[in-house]
């Protein structure tokens, strides 16, 4: 679980960092990167925010799509700069996609979008 501070839970993160944030795909998610420059007034520590939508499946298998990547981003937390917004955005292959397969998806998209 991700901790408290670390939750992106408000829209205009998430339409911000979709909006202006970098952004790297792979075959199960996209991955959106905003680093906010020193005028802005937010918290200095990374949150991150989760978009799996109904196209992805049933309720049993978003919730399952998203508890997998909670745990695989709170492993990535320390790798993020320090105010970064980060959205995943699952895409339906991500559905069947295994843990090891969502982790390594998600720590290539990290790695190109931290570049």
């Amino acid at each position: 679980m991700l901790p408290r501070r670390h939750r992106l839970t408000d829209s205009s993160g998430f339409k911000e960092a979709v909006r202006r944030g970098k952004r790297a795909g792979s075959k199960s998610l996209v991955v959106h990167l905003l680093v906010p420059g020193a005028d802005t007034d937010r918290e200095s520590e990374p949150q991150v925010g989760f978009v799996v939508s109904k196209a992805v499946g049933p309720a049993v298998v978003r919730n399952r799509v998203k508890r997998r990547l909670r745990h695989q981003a709170r492993e990535s937390l320390s790798g993020l700069p320090g105010s970064a917004v980060l959205v995943v955005r699952a895409l339906p292959a991500a559905a069947d996609a295994d843990y090891d397969a969502l982790g390594a998806d998600l720590r290539r998209c990290l790695e190109r979008v931290l570049r």
